[in-house]
Formats: C-alpha cells, sequence, structure tokens
C-alpha cells in the first residue's frame, strides 16, 4: 500500500511540473487554453483510472486444504460457545431453518432461537452469514 501511495505521489508531482512547462509554453507560443486543459483532463483520467485499478483489484489469498479440519477448541473456550451451540453453528452453516435445527435437536423453535441469539453475540456478528464467515476464519467449523 505504501509502495502504492509513493508512485503515486511522484507520478502527481510529475503531472504538477508538466504543467508547469506546459504554462510557460502557453506563455511563450499562441495554443488554445481549451487544448492545455483537455491534456490536463486526459492526463489526470489516466491516472485516476490506473490507480483506481490498482487500489480496488482483489486480493487472493491461498490457503492450504490439504490437512483434515481440526476445531480450535481454545477459540471455542475463549468465545464461550457451549457445546449446544457449537451444534447449532454447525447446522447454521449446513443451511438449515431455526424450524428445521429445531427438529433435528428435539427442541422448541424458540429455544433455537435463543442459541442462535447467543452464537451472533459471541460471535460480534448481525447475520447468520456473518457469523458463518467470523466461525471458519477462527476455525471453529469447517
Amino acid at each position: 500500500m505504501k509502495k502504492t501511495i509513493f508512485i503515486y505521489g511522484i507520478s502527481m508531482a510529475a503531472l504538477v511540473g508538466l504543467l508547469k512547462l506546459v504554462e510557460f509554453k502557453y506563455f511563450v507560443r499562441d495554443i488554445p487554453l481549451e487544448f492545455y486543459i483537455g491534456i490536463v483532463a486526459v492526463m489526470f483520467t489516466a491516472i485516476g483510472i490506473w490507480a483506481g485499478l490498482r487500489l480496488t483489484r482483489p486480493r487472493v489469498v491461498e490457503v492450504e486444504v490439504n490437512a483434515p479440519f481440526e476445531r480450535d477448541d481454545d477459540a471455542v473456550r475463549k468465545l464461550g460457545i457451549s457445546k449446544r451451540e457449537s451444534e447449532v453453528l454447525d447446522l447454521i452453516a449446513a443451511g438449515l431453518s431455526n424450524q428445521d435445527i429445531a427438529e433435528r435437536l428435539f427442541v422448541s423453535n424458540s429455544t433455537v432461537k435463543t442459541h442462535v441469539s447467543n452464537v451472533l453475540a459471541k460471535l460480534d456478528a448481525s447475520r447468520r452469514t456473518e457469523a458463518i464467515a467470523r466461525a471458519k476464519e477462527l476455525r471453529i467449523i469447517p
């Protein structure tokens, strides 16, 4: 990131120097002002496109998945996730609804809602998908 900012700063300084040169040439020669404005607009547009593409390109992270999944029990204990909440989280990750989870675990729908609410709070998530992503980052679920 620092390299990109440095390159962008150097290119902006070069453009300012070029603008001063063009300003000097403008006073020496009789070229229309619109021509210089067009050159400056094209240069800044090109640099803006270059910087935008450079700063917003997706980052590819390679993760080795050859090893079998091992749950990080320290993260589970640190977050205070109970065994039942862990089961509910696994079923959420499988894509089950609250009703389906309740039927699978033989509990009421309101109990599942309580467990889901606790899991979301412990993982500091506001949605199920966010909780799943956070749990995968912490290696709580596969």
